[in-house]
């Protein structure tokens, strides 16, 4: 059913609010920014609010069923979260305001740095970058001009992986540095061959994702830290899927030199529909002058202990205004100290499980290319299925919505053809996973019996097959809501 605009809503005459009259002497307003035919709809309040409710309710959201998008990490956010960051000492303070005015403020943030230094085992870390891929460039950024700063302007290149999380050459790009890509081997992992050829002297380092987007962690992560040092780079993790290690092991012990944190993947802050974020980067502490500022610091003064900013001696500068997302930070920082060090460890722990069940239980029927491996907390699957040859990965995905759940996230990583990357997160309980499992399994058996009803679908969404590739070069931002 189409749902009309609010302005088809609109009846001469009717308001949804009346104004008082005013208590201030009235002045005339500038002619030349005064519109008579300004078309502003004349709707009620009980209009208003219906229409908007009808639209959310269109939407899928992880409050309403599973949202298996894997390398998003789309789990549940706790409530506390909200009411944690709408405390008025965190919503009603102003950036700008005095330091010993906002002492509660600064020091969730200096204890948040304190916590990621912890998890991570960097040495310092700066909570500026407002998402994963500013995360990314900040590193690139850190490590060009460490090295720069050691007369190494010889060093242009940055070696990317192809099993890294997608941003990551659009990073280096931008950062001014030419990416070389390097293949994964048989078993998933970097190939070390491959690696060895590419480093040389115009390396400045390696961007690696650890579990990496096939699901996997690297078996010879060690061996790419070494060689990567040994040839005088730096290695940059992605910590895009941290939530699969968290309290297990620390990225700084494998040989990371730079890693940013997804606060809004690994520690819960929603995130659908492109924000908000936030990517606070860690570094040891060689790198530790150059992250952005300012970071916050504990200072001794007359009045005592207080926290205070503080912008690191060779920092590349700010690069994001005031403190990044505050919002986000805090609702970090709730989930953090609501769980404690043992609560995140098992978190890693029922993600990790929770997607190797659903792996076990898939790739039967599904093609899983990394089967024989452990996965980590996602894996990838094809949308390949046996006695359905015209079924593609489009087909599994559009049709899992009639079940209501919302698709895998589909074709990435490119080194996988007909990819259904499937991300349960720690947050679904057996059952959910069960009917996940059921609602694929149906799928497949559709597919060989009529598999019609997987090209036509959706079915049940408020709009049916759309073609993706038309919308997207023929934009219509002004088209009804439906």
């Amino acid at each position: 059913m189409t749902e009309p605009l609010i302005y088809e809503l609109s009846s001469p005459g009717r308001k949804g609010v009346v104004m008082p009259e005013p208590d201030v002497p009235l002045a005339e307003l500038p002619s030349d920014l005064l519109r008579a035919d300004l078309p502003l709809p004349e709707v009620s309040e009980i209009d208003v609010v219906r229409h908007f409710v009808r639209l959310s309710q269109l939407n899928h959201a992880v409050d309403v069923g599973m949202y298996p998008l894997g390398s998003c990490t789309m789990k549940y956010n706790p409530k506390v979260n909200e009411v944690a960051v709408r405390l008025p000492g965190f919503a009603w303070t102003h950036p700008l305001q005095e330091p010993e005015t906002v002492q509660g403020n600064l020091a969730l943030l200096y204890e948040l740095q304190e916590m990621l230094a912890e998890a991570s085992g960097f040495a310092a870390v700066s909570l500026q970058p407002a998402a994963g891929a500013h995360g990314e460039l900040t590193g690139v950024l850190i490590m060009r001009n460490y090295l720069y700063d050691r007369g190494q302007r010889q060093r242009t290149k940055i070696l990317v992986p192809d099993s890294a999380h997608g941003t990551n050459p659009a990073s280096t790009t931008m950062s001014g540095l030419t990416v070389v890509e390097v293949p994964s081997d048989a078993r998933g992992n970097v190939d070390l061959a491959a690696l060895k050829a590419a480093l040389d002297e115009t390396v400045v380092g390696l961007m690696l994702t650890n579990p990496n987007t096939l699901g996997l962690f690297d078996e010879n992560v060690l061996d790419v830290t070494r060689l990567v040092h040994e040839a005088g780079g730096l290695v940059y993790g992605d910590g895009a899927n941290f939530n699969a290690i968290v309290g297990i092991c620390k990225p700084a012990e494998l040989g990371f030199d730079v890693m940013h944190f997804n606060l809004h993947k690994t520690f819960s802050t929603p995130h659908g529909g492109g924000g908000p974020g936030a990517g606070p980067v860690g570094v040891t502490q060689e790198l530790a002058a150059y992250l952005p500022g300012p970071i916050v610091a504990l200072s001794e003064t007359e009045e005592g202990s207080l926290c205070l900013p503080q912008m690191p001696s060779r920092s590349i500068g700010r690069i994001k205004s005031f403190w990044g997302n505050f919002g986000v930070l805090v609702r970090a920082y709730t989930y953090i100290r609501m769980h404690g060090a043992e609560g995140l460890r098992r978190n890693s722990e029922y993600a990790v499980l929770n997607a190797n069940y659903l792996q076990a239980r898939l790739k039967g029927t599904y093609p899983v290319p990394h089967g024989d491996r452990t996965c980590m907390h996602e894996f990838v699957a094809q949308g390949r299925i046996e006695g359905a040859e015209g079924i593609r990965t489009m087909d599994v995905a559009k049709r899992l919505i009639d079940f209501r759940f919302h698709p895998p996230t589909v074709y990435f990583p490119l080194i996988v053809p007909e990819a259904l990357m499937i991300e349960p997160t720690e947050t679904e309980s057996k059952e959910t996973l069960d009917a996940f499992v059921a609602a694929l399994l149906k799928i497949a058996e559709e597919a060989r019996t009529d598999p019609d009803l997987l090209h036509t679908a959706p079915h049940t969404a408020p709009v049916s097959r759309l073609d993706e590739v038309k919308a997207a070069r023929e934009l219509k931002l002004c088209a009804p809501c439906y």
